[in-house]
């Protein structure tokens, strides 16, 4: 049903502004002071620009000029453009891990969002952790809202080589450690693979979950592709200001348009992406902070009948510059259009049928047809068994294929120091059939579940040639990794989970066709070992970390925070906003 739009007294900001008394009079008297007339600003809709940029976050370095360019457009449309910056998750740069924050900003946009006079949003992100941070806060604030995807940076280039931003890190990371190239050459391969503004141009969390907010239907359809560098995205940027401003007219919001139905779209765009194991928390997330009921075995039922089109590294041959060209996200989508709901609606006001109507496949090697998948399925793959009661997950695509069925013994390590300080001891007990295990990697135990998850390969092994072998952790990898690496474990061996009683020598079977991650362990010996697990220290005493080692969920939930979680709609009350006094 196409609502009635908005007159002026119906804008939330009239709140603030429109009416006449002392508050109001304050607001208005101070708005003056920022060199504003009432004439900018006096029914008219009140538009955050919220912005993520900062000067450690390189993903987003080009964001100065992008707010310009949207609030080009918001004025342009009648619309009051208010830049507000909010925490940066630099994944590069902060420690332990970005995902230990991500929650922290989807509370900061909330807030920020109800407690100013704001009428519609438009969110500027990218870096991995931003997209989802960004998009709970405002799915759980629910005003008009559109996103501004950060795009990806150019190709990186190392003598004539084309290079992956992470992807190509790890590659030639394990390289110069076999003795493969020079200390010289590795630092050439630094200075060429990151080269431009952007995030990662690979298939990484990045990419994935920019591909992800377009499939959901909250960016203007072909933006999430195009390369942070291009006057594309520039021009993109200003048709995002208009557009929300004629959102706020309509009161279109994400709760209009978002369902189960949004959501099995953008899982399936994702499997059809290659795309990140980071996205199953992190859609997850969403999908709950909407209301929704979203659970680890839809992926996996999804992936079975879903191919990977998208010939993209770390599983391909390409990168997103490439995949641009090729067509972008509206290209694959529609190729994938029987798989999709084109019923949904975007922020756009259009169905996704509508966007992607026209959408063509220039390059059939980049972007493949149905008839000619990259993988016919299982893009992602779901795991259960004694190991993992609650689930894990594998990237079947980026792993050696006779690893798929695996048996051998643990070699496991306490935590990520353990590892670090033993993993190329030339004693170590390890061989290619060994599976190496790393505990308290999780959301609770690492803290913040950091991306340890492609654990390393042993430097004697890598020099005997093996470039893969089974690893198994409660922490994530990063998107742009690879290898037969068995990630997110829930519950987390740090809370108890079974990942927690693993003995150096017990085998584990790893069947990814069946779908199971066994520990083959008697029930009475597992029962014995867990009757002498005592638990560990917490690792916080004060601040933001007890926040999170408190009411953190586990990876098979998204890993919110259980207090900040939408009821399922059906039992939802009213979005709360605060009475202006």
């Amino acid at each position: 049903m196409t609502k009635a739009r908005k007159t002026p007294e119906q804008l939330r900001s009239h709140r603030w502004y429109g009416v006449d008394d002392l508050r109001s009079f304050g607001h208005r008297s101070r708005t003056a002071q920022m060199g504003y007339t009432a004439s900018d600003y006096m029914g008219k809709p009140v538009i955050a620009i919220v912005n993520t940029w900062s000067e450690i976050n390189p993903c987003h370095s080009h964001f100065k000029e992008r707010a310009e360019e949207v609030k080009r457009g918001i004025w342009q449309a009648g619309g009051f453009p208010v830049e507000m910056p909010v925490m940066t998750l630099s994944e590069p740069f902060q420690k332990p891990t970005t995902m230990l924050y991500r929650n922290f900003l989807a509370m900061e946009v909330e807030e920020v969002l109800r407690s100013y006079p704001f009428d519609g949003a438009v969110l500027m992100g990218g870096c991995d952790k931003t997209t989802p941070g960004l998009l709970m806060g405002a799915f759980s604030m629910d005003l008009p809202t559109i996103y501004l995807p950060a795009g990806p940076m150019l190709r990186g280039n190392w003598n004539g080589r084309v290079l992956g931003s992470g992807t190509d890190t790890w590659k030639y990371a394990a390289e110069l450690k076999a003795g493969k190239i020079t200390n010289m050459e590795w630092k050439s391969i630094e200075t060429g693979i990151a080269r431009s503004a952007g995030h990662c141009m690979t298939m990484g969390t990045a990419s994935t979950m920019t591909s992800a907010a377009e499939a959901l239907g909250l960016t203007l359809p072909g933006f999430s592709s195009i390369p942070a560098v291009d006057s594309r995205h520039a021009q993109y940027a200003s048709l995002t200001g208009k557009r929300i401003v004629e959102m706020v007219w309509e009161d279109l919001k994400p709760s209009d348009f978002l369902t189960d139905k949004s959501f099995d779209n953008a899982i399936t765009t994702v499997l059809a992406l290659g795309g990140s194991t980071n996205s199953i928390v992190h859609l997850i997330a969403l999908a709950r902070r909407a209301g929704l009921t979203l659970t680890l075995d839809r992926f996996d039922e999804l992936a079975r009948r879903t191919p990977v089109l998208a010939n993209i590294r770390p599983a391909g041959e390409f990168l997103m510059e490439d995949f641009y060209y090729a067509g972008g996200l509206s290209a694959l989508m529609a190729e994938l259009e029987d798989l999709v709901d084109t019923t949904q609606r975007t922020v756009n006001g259009m169905s996704v049928g509508e966007n992607i109507r026209d959408a063509q496949i220039y390059n059939d090697a980049v972007i493949r047809r149905r008839s000619n998948p990259l993988v016919e399925h299982d893009g992602l793959a779901v795991l259960r068994g004694n190991l993992a009661p609650d689930g894990a997950v594998i990237k079947p695509p980026a792993m050696e294929s006779h690893l798929k069925l695996h048996t051998g013994p643990a070699i496991v390590f306490r935590d990520y120091n353990d590892m670090a300080a033993r993993i190329d001891d030339p004693k170590l007990p390890v061989t290619a059939e060994s599976v190496i295990v790393l505990q308290n990697a999780g959301p609770v135990g690492a803290p913040g579940m950091p991306e340890w998850g492609q654990l390393p390969i042993p430097e004697k092994l890598l020099k005997a040639g093996v470039r893969d072998m089974v690893r198994i952790s409660d922490a994530r990898m990063s998107g742009t990794s690879y290898g037969a690496c068995v990630l997110h474990v829930s519950p987390e061996s740090f809370v108890g989970g079974p990942l927690a009683l693993v003995r150096d020598g017990d085998l584990i079977e790893l069947d990814v066709a069946a779908r199971r991650l066994s520990l083959l362990v008697s029930e009475e010996e597992l029962a014995r070992r867990k009757a002498a697990w005592t638990a560990p220290k917490p690792r916080f005493a004060r601040g933001y970390g007890v926040l999170n080692q408190l009411h953190v969920l586990q990876a098979d939930k998204g890993c919110d925070f259980d207090f900040l979680e939408e009821p399922p709609r059906e039992q939802a009350a009213s979005t709360a906003d605060p009475e202006i006094h």
